[in-house]
């Protein structure tokens, strides 16, 4: 990796909890066939609501972010499902909507990606299955009752190893987080509290809503937000405190964050499949067909809506300590 002190990248990383690598990414290269596999899938989506009656146009004159915007509008955030790479973690039907297209795929298994993430755990690298698209709209586009779905409204402050199972807790989980447009604090960009990670695990309390996160007054002022470019790219270690602020600007703020661990470690979601992303001593065991990959959730969601979807949450919504 031309230009970048691996070991000056690690010191940061063990002394914040946390490092942006910025350019990482070409964002031409490695984004953009992205964002036009996302633009057909709008394409698709749109017309077929506006067929249905759930929009009122397909808006297909309007670039991108701007024909999201009115589609996250009229459908009052309905298109999230459309867009994620990953199920939800409740109420999965066989027809429950993900997106596993193959730009998506390549991304995920990213040569350069691959390359900073050996860095921190090692070159036998396991695609973890917690991994998501966030777009998130202005929040203004969408009613109040609207604004707690996933990705879509402000993110609370959490830890990555406090919502998955307690078996991930031995693994070496890295977050990778990308933007695919500016964030920005305006639009919502991520938000962390430096040296967090050495704390350990912080108790996280469910609230009403339904939302999971760390209590505000356990959460250091000297907190920071991150605006990032595309082809940036963020690490996080597992207990790194983050969330991030609400889109208050007129455009849409859009993301992927994913997760990487050695390959044999728990993922803390053993029902979603991942994949091995890079083998160093098995080169075969590789998954580089997207078809496959689109084929393993397809099987996951069909075995999951036959059954109970699995408890993914370890907190105690009742917690005393949580009143």
């Amino acid at each position: 990796m031309q230009g970048i002190d691996k070991q000056t990248v690690l010191d940061e990383f063990d002394e914040q909890g946390f490092v942006v690598m910025e350019g990482l990414l070409d964002p031409e290269e490695d984004i953009r066939p992205v964002v036009d596999e996302y633009g057909d899938l709008l394409d698709w989506l749109s017309r077929k609501w506006h067929e249905e009656g759930k929009l009122t146009d397909t808006f297909e004159d309007l670039p991108f972010a701007e024909r999201l915007t009115e589609v996250a509008r009229e459908s009052e955030g309905e298109y999230y499902n459309y867009f994620d790479i990953s199920l939800p973690q409740s109420s999965i039907e066989p027809d429950t909507p993900m997106h596993t297209g193959p730009r998506a795929f390549e991304l995920l298994r990213n040569e350069r990606l691959l390359d900073a993430v050996e860095m921190f755990i090692g070159p036998e690298i396991f695609c973890n299955p917690v991994q998501h698209t966030r777009i998130k709209p202005p929040v203004a586009v969408l009613p109040e009752g609207k604004r707690l779905h996933a990705g879509i409204a402000m993110t609370p402050w959490h830890q990555d190893i406090g919502v998955v199972t307690e078996e991930a807790d031995e693994s070496d989980m890295l977050t990778v987080w990308l933007p695919v447009t500016e964030a920005t604090e305006e639009n919502g960009c991520l938000t962390v509290v430096p040296g967090s990670h050495r704390h350990g695990l912080d108790l996280h309390c469910v609230a009403p809503s339904g939302k999971m996160g760390i209590p505000d007054e356990n959460i250091s002022p000297d907190h920071i937000a991150l605006p990032m470019k595309p082809g940036d790219v963020l690490f996080m270690t597992k207990y790194t405190q983050h969330g991030s602020l609400e889109n208050v600007s007129d455009t849409i703020r859009w993301s992927f964050d994913l997760r990487y661990n050695p390959v044999g470690q728990a993922t803390g979601r053993a029902w979603f499949p991942g994949f091995i992303a890079r083998s160093r001593s098995n080169p075969d065991s590789e998954l580089h067909d997207p078809e496959r990959w689109a084929e393993r959730w397809f099987i996951a969601r069909d075995d999951l809506a036959a059954s109970r979807t699995p408890e993914f949450r370890r907190w105690d919504p009742d917690d005393p300590l949580c009143a």
